[in-house]
């Protein structure tokens, strides 16, 4: 079973890697969307894989940590691209999200990045 849960930030970023007339250069913000994906045996008891409030409860300092911050500011996301801040969620919370299998950062309702296990 595979059940996704959805969050939502607002986060400045800009990419410092990219040709300095590329337009996401400069400093901008989105509204970002991130899907934690856990997979797993339905316990028989509880009918969850999960409790959802427990995902909830684990990402909750992950995204204080991110929601209205320049992500640049962030350690490990001094180049904040939707893949590397996919990444980056992913290890920070797996090690309390063990059935864990994907995590995916859009950066708009049009374009995401999708990291999987």
């Amino acid at each position: 079973m595979t059940i996704t849960q959805g969050f939502t930030f607002e986060a400045a970023h800009h990419l410092p890697h990219v040709p300095e007339t590329h337009r996401c250069r400069r400093l901008h913000g989105h509204s970002y969307r991130v899907e934690l994906t856990l997979s797993g045996e339905v316990d028989p008891h509880t009918g969850f894989v999960i409790d959802f409030f427990d995902v909830e409860a684990a990402f909750a300092p992950v995204l204080a940590r991110l929601d209205h911050h320049l992500l640049n500011e962030v350690e490990g996301l001094q180049n904040p691209t939707a893949e590397n801040i996919a990444l980056w969620i992913f290890r920070k919370v797996s090690p309390d999200l063990p059935r864990l299998t994907a995590v995916k950062v859009f950066e708009t309702p049009m374009c995401w990045a999708e990291f999987q296990a």
